[in-house]
């Protein structure tokens, strides 16, 4: 598992500036409001305080598509309370004071009941007990869109590199965090970036059994802490003993793995990776609908030369653009609603057409999907589902999708991603919280992967060759 030295939300370029000064209230000065500024780069990191708990839950009563009520505030003090407990320091000051249903009457009442708790602490627990705070009140929602990123880049990082171990696994940390019910054993390597991962030998395919000791799943259910020493960000550097089993070979061995900044192997991200099948069928893999997916698809199928067919392989996209979902659609059908962006309670709805300025590539498309198909990869796979656009092959999709999300910065220099609409398929129904079932169920296992088969291609080339 791996996390880029980038600010992930500004790959995006959708980042909003907060203001500098205060907004007076009748309770007291709120925290700088959100604005739409676009920084030309991400500016440093600085101390997260209670202000910026504040700024986001002002940020997310002015900007989120639900609003924000007053429980937010609880959900940030439960996020104390929890570190503080799980650090042994829990006070008897630490109690939740009353809500009054007025958002700046309860905001100077959390903020005053937090200072009293936090102020007589050591100040190397700040930090970390503003960010429990802060994830505590943006996990109030209940919303899987709801975004805080606050990277830390190590010293001497430069553009393209990356931190962690070297390799991603399925289920995912993304996918566990965000629908945890939906992780089921095993736990296996699905990609080899680079780094620890790559000079320890690891491949796709390897099942992860033991982390420092610990089984990954217990009874069924995925352990956090495993999920954690697996995807440290900087500047957390411990050192974790993997136990790995190949099936291939039956080999079971231990390797000791410290995250580190590495390059990773450019063939191992590329965006769009394609070749050709048997019987002239094109094989392409979009790894996530960014700026420029749609072309980079339509060049791979053009550089391919003549084709019967496509197999588009989206297993392990966590998303992107709905431009781009827009604009790789109508590759394959024009004049069509693909989705709908709505208000709270799902009113107030705006369809997203197909943009028909793209040409038809008039070639028939079987889609591979997988549980790491999230967010726009849900949007496109549902719209191929719901417009009959072709076979959907592999697995349920993610359900880690909503409207369009907008980033905001804290003044933390961290960054809050939320989105102002939910969105529903091309037939109306909710995808969010329940994914796009394949037509072929067909998953792929540790042992198809370590043996290199690939049982979702064969198949699809087959649908496309009868």
């Amino acid at each position: 598992m791996t996390s880029t030295t980038s600010r992930l939300l500004w790959i995006v370029a959708i980042v909003l500036l907060g203001s500098t000064s205060a907004v007076a209230t009748a309770d007291g000065p709120r925290p700088a409001a959100c604005t739409s500024t676009l920084p030309p780069t991400p500016p440093p990191l600085t101390a997260t305080t209670v202000d910026t708990i504040g700024q986001a839950y002002f940020c997310i009563a002015d900007h989120y598509v639900d609003g924000a009520g007053s429980t937010l505030f609880a959900g940030a003090f439960a996020g104390l309370t929890q570190e503080l407990h799980r650090r042994g320091i829990d006070t008897a000051t630490a109690t939740m004071p009353a809500l009054t249903g007025d958002p700046d009457a309860d905001w100077s009442a959390f903020r005053e009941r937090y200072q009293a708790v936090v102020a007589p602490l050591p100040a190397a627990l700040r930090q970390p007990l503003a960010e429990a705070a802060l994830r505590g009140l943006l996990a109030a929602p209940h919303d899987n869109h709801i975004l805080w990123q606050r990277p830390v880049l190590p010293p001497g990082a430069q553009p393209g590199q990356s931190y962690g171990l070297g390799f991603d696994t399925t289920p995912s940390a993304a996918s566990v965090t965000a629908t945890p019910a939906s992780a089921v054993p095993p736990l296996f390597v699905t990609r080899v970036l680079g780094g620890p991962a790559a000079r320890a030998g690891l491949r796709p395919g390897d099942v992860v059994t033991a982390v420092d000791g610990s089984a990954p799943f217990a009874g069924g259910e995925p352990s956090p802490g495993v999920i954690r020493a697996l995807t440290q960000q900087y500047p957390r550097q411990d050192t974790v003993r993997v136990t790995l089993r190949r099936p291939v070979t039956g080999r079971v061995w231990t390797v000791s793995l410290r995250p580190e900044l590495y390059q990773p192997d450019p063939a191992a991200t590329r965006q769009v990776t394609s070749r050709v099948l048997a019987g002239q069928v094109g094989y392409v893999a979009l790894r996530g609908f960014g700026g420029g997916a749609a072309d980079q698809v339509r060049q791979a199928v053009a550089d391919l030369g003549r084709l019967t067919g496509v197999v588009l392989d989206l297993r392990g996209n966590h998303g992107g653009s709905p431009l781009e979902v827009a604009r790789l659609l109508a590759a394959f059908v024009h004049g069509r609603t693909w989705s709908y962006d709505c208000a709270t309670g799902y009113t107030d709805c705006r369809p997203n057409t197909t943009d028909d300025t793209q040409p038809l590539l008039g070639l028939p498309v079987v889609v591979l999907t997988d549980r790491e198909c999230a967010s726009a990869c849900d949007a496109f796979a549902g719209a191929v589902h719901d417009l009959g656009i072709g076979p959907v092959v592999g697995t349920r999709t993610a359900g880690i999708v909503s409207g369009a999300a907008t980033a905001y910065l804290l003044d933390d220099g961290s960054v809050l991603g939320l989105p102002d609409r939910h969105q529903l398929g091309a037939d109306r129904e909710i995808i969010n919280g329940i994914g796009v079932a394949p037509d072929h169920d067909v998953p792929t296992t540790a042992g198809d992967l370590s043996a290199g088969r690939d049982p979702a291609v064969a198949l699809a080339a087959t649908v496309l060759t009868q």
